[in-house]
């Protein structure tokens, strides 16, 4: 819990909050917070930055007694009533970090706590990774690096991709989610048609998108790129299947930055392994995959280790976010990006 390194440090300021920082360890503590952001957070509350909590059970009393604001990241524990019942002063749980499902219990929206999140901060790299890979998709890179690879020489490129190109080509977007929206919104620079499968936004809706909606089987059929961004919920686990795949037309590349439980993973080994298909999956089911999985040394498919999320200083952006609720809570202003409790059972 406690860890020892020169930190960043203040004498406690009667009047302004409290925080403490709960979240998997010291070493992402330190990936969070640059030097400036805890300056900046240090402005404005005070946070012993040497206390990391990854057990409310072994901290003492008289440090959750005096919570104001408990700043969280990823694999932080569970606030639940047992925890809330220790710490009568906590008002604001600000995540640096998309979803709080994992750790923030149902019991907060019921008490007067403010829950706040950095999604929209974490969603922003990968819909740039998703907007990447769409784009590269279209121009049929994976298949013309895997040939030059295999040649080693002159490869006559309007000959053996006729159909390359990102100019009118059809892009497939599952899920009208906050990923899937900011998705939409940077392909409209680009000459493509943009197709939407999502049964909760209606078609008026969809316009306002810019984009058109149809059913899962369309989008499936019409598509020359089809993008995942859909959260996982029970009615979307397994909802790309045997069926949805092989009403892909051939050629057509598969992207995944959302969640490998979208997909089953057998049918689409299947798919994959008869090459009419391509893939570019950023996550996959389960993950990591097992040593030995043919989706690693398949030519048609690109597997990445679930990068497309914020990592390195993109890390940075969401304590951005997370410092700033806890700015607008000293100051009294009301939460930029705030949970609602309604949000839980659409939210990822």
């Amino acid at each position: 819990m406690t860890v020892s390194l020169p930190a960043t440090r203040n004498t406690a300021i009667a009047g302004t909050p409290q925080v403490v920082l709960a979240m998997q360890d010291s070493e992402l503590r330190d990936a969070l917070f640059s030097s400036a952001l805890r300056q900046r957070l240090l402005a404005v509350a005070n946070c012993d930055f040497d206390l990391v909590i990854r057990d409310f059970g072994a901290v003492p009393d008289h440090i959750l007694e005096a919570t104001d604001v408990v700043l969280t990241g990823w694999f932080s524990p569970r606030i639940d009533e047992t925890i809330l019942r220790r710490m009568p002063r906590l008002r604001l749980i600000a995540h640096a970090g998309g979803t709080v499902k994992d750790h923030v219990d149902p019991v907060c929206w019921t008490k007067d706590i403010t829950v706040t999140t950095a999604a929209i901060a974490n969603a922003m790299p990968v819909a740039e990774y998703a907007l990447a890979q769409i784009l590269l998709a279209g121009k049929s890179v994976l298949a013309a690096t895997q040939l030059y690879r295999e040649r080693q020489g002159k490869i006559d490129r309007e000959a053996e991709f006729p159909d390359a190109g990102n100019y009118k080509k059809v892009i497939g977007i599952v899920g009208a989610s906050t990923i899937g929206r900011l998705v939409i919104d940077r392909l409209k620079p680009f000459d493509l048609e943009v197709l939407l499968y999502d049964p909760t936004v209606d078609a008026v809706q969809a316009r306002d998108l810019g984009v058109r909606k149809v059913s899962m089987d369309e989008l499936m059929g019409l598509s020359d790129v089809v993008s995942l961004h859909a959260p996982v919920l029970p009615e979307t686990l397994g909802m790309v299947g045997r069926n949805e795949l092989a009403a892909m037309r051939a050629g057509t590349t598969l992207i995944n930055t959302a969640r490998g439980d979208l997909v089953d993973h057998e049918a689409l080994r299947e798919e994959l392994q008869s090459k009419r298909i391509n893939a570019i999956l950023d996550v996959t089911s389960p993950e990591p995959l097992e040593p030995g999985d043919p989706l690693f040394t398949l030519p048609n498919v690109q597997l990445t280790p679930h990068i497309a999320g914020s990592m390195g200083n993109e890390l940075h952006r969401m304590t951005e976010y997370a410092v700033s609720e806890i700015e607008n809570f000293a100051a009294g202003r009301s939460p930029k990006h705030p949970v609602r409790s309604q949000d839980l059972e659409r939210s990822a």
